[in-house]
């Protein structure tokens, strides 16, 4: 024990509910580092020591003893790769402990939707599970539930009166007589998923949530956004009739502050770590998992992408492994765009629904161009990590007439290629504004992101040669 003071001995295991003598010396040194090195426990106390450190840490309540010789592996591995990459989080840094907590957010999310579409695939417990909004688009009870569930952490983590959300679900439909099943359904799966809140280095409630404190949290997403201010912005699952499908779907947070995004997260549970699986439907991906063990590297199923302004960086990391304590980074790996100019050999995305883009003037747009694949048209947000990771050069969208574009469907994205080193604009060239409300005001015609400039430059000339003879 002399590497540690009887001091620390003591406020350790004190903070954790638990004697000294439970743990080892190395478990106690672990929770040190980590204490000492990370924003890892996030709530409302303050460590006494921790280097001026101006985060709330606090802990989980039990630390269960079967992750802890795990757990010290992971950090030395961890620390490993912060060294070699140069990940160490510099808590001064602008928005460190924002971004910190927005990635945990959403890899809860992420570990929340897997468990729900599973259900919706295998035909099980589906009587509450899918809805129909006024304009016929589906939601689901993991709409709902992550809504709540970011909702809550975002509160608990950065203090409620520091948080704003804009975001897509309202209460309406669950406060409903008749959708009890529905109301107890999403009420359920929220409470799964912040038991788990302790393997993401966050405090669970306790007790859990009930149904009254389930709709308050959803409910306190009701910004309604504004040039002036902070606010965050969250899709809680974006791309929903591809959720429903067993197909791509993500998981889209962004901090956005004075009209501009600062940072953005984006979960993409079925978009692998390996490129040439993606093009793959959902349902081949389970086929493999099964055949293929979870640790396996060929597998590694899912992934979340971040990136803050002004970094010049974009950062992928794996969704994280049932029975895993969340380590930052965990094994995070730098991405950036896809080098590739010349349009022949570019991989275009677009939507996979007619309903709201324009496929006959993309494709035209593709020719017009150069571009010779066939278009990869992903549910989601999923297509905006494609351009960010590398595995796509090119993505148009051309809404028809009428057709308003959310700042939810964009943000996260939209910062991640740019810091990858990509570029977004409107099809006259200009920066998405994100400071007009609820929606992307002022739009010309539509959006495109490349790469890099020389394609972005080739596609917006070809719009502006096109335009007059489409039908938009």
């Amino acid at each position: 024990m002399s590497l540690f003071s009887s001091t620390f001995a003591t406020i350790i295991p004190r903070f954790l509910g638990l004697p000294t003598s439970t743990y080892d010396v190395s478990t106690l040194f672990t929770l040190t580092h980590v204490l000492e090195s990370r924003s890892c426990f996030i709530s409302h106390y303050k460590l006494p020591h921790t280097h001026n450190l101006k985060t709330h840490i606090g802990f989980v309540s039990k630390f269960d003893h079967t992750f802890s010789s795990s757990f010290v592996m992971e950090e030395e591995e961890e620390e490993d790769n912060q060294k070699k990459f140069g990940l160490f989080c510099d808590p001064e840094e602008d928005y460190f402990k924002e971004l910190d907590v927005a990635v945990r957010a959403v890899q809860m999310a992420c570990s929340l939707c897997q468990r729900v579409q599973d259900t919706l695939i295998s035909n099980t417990r589906t009587t509450h599970q899918v809805h129909s909004k006024d304009d016929n688009s589906p939601v689901t009870v993991a709409d709902w539930s992550v809504q709540a569930v970011v909702s809550w952490i975002l509160s608990e983590c950065l203090g409620s009166e520091n948080v704003s959300i804009v975001a897509e679900e309202d209460v309406q439909t669950l406060s409903k007589a008749h959708a009890s099943g529905l109301l107890e359904a999403v009420v359920e799966t929220v409470n799964e998923c912040l038991a788990e809140a302790p393997r993401f280095g966050v405090q669970k409630p306790l007790p859990a949530l009930g149904t009254s404190e389930v709709l308050e949290i959803i409910s306190r997403c009701n910004s309604i956004g504004g040039p002036t201010g902070r606010f965050w912005v969250l899709d809680p699952v974006d791309g929903t009739l591809g959720f429903v499908r067993g197909d791509q779907y993500a998981v889209a947070l962004a901090l956005i502050e004075d009209g501009e995004v600062v940072l953005g997260v984006l979960g993409c549970p079925n978009y692998p770590m390996r490129k040439e699986w993606l093009s793959y439907h959902h349902r081949y991906h389970r086929i493999i998992s099964k055949l293929t063990p979870p640790s396996s590297e060929t597998w590694n199923k899912g992934c979340v992408l971040y990136a803050k302004r002004g970094s010049g960086k974009a950062w992928m990391q794996p969704l994280l492994h049932a029975n895993k304590m969340f380590v930052w980074p965990n094994h995070a790996k730098q991405v950036s765009v896809s080098s590739i100019d010349n349009p022949a050999l570019a991989t275009f995305c677009e939507p996979v629904e007619k309903a709201n883009s324009s496929h006959s003037f993309t494709a035209g747009l593709a020719h017009s161009v150069g571009v010779r694949k066939q278009p990869l048209r992903v549910y989601s947000m999923v297509k905006y990590a494609a351009i960010a990771r590398g595995d796509a050069e090119i993505f148009m969208k051309f809404a028809r007439a009428g057709y308003k574009e959310k700042i939810w469907d964009h943000a996260a994205g939209v910062i991640i290629i740019q810091e990858a080193g990509g570029v977004v604009t409107d099809a006259g060239g200009r920066p998405l504004d994100f400071s007009k409300g609820l929606y992307l005001k002022g739009l010309d015609r539509g959006i495109v992101a490349c790469s890099g400039a020389t394609l972005h430059g080739k596609i917006i000339d070809a719009v502006d040669a096109s335009w007059g003879s489409s039908s938009l």
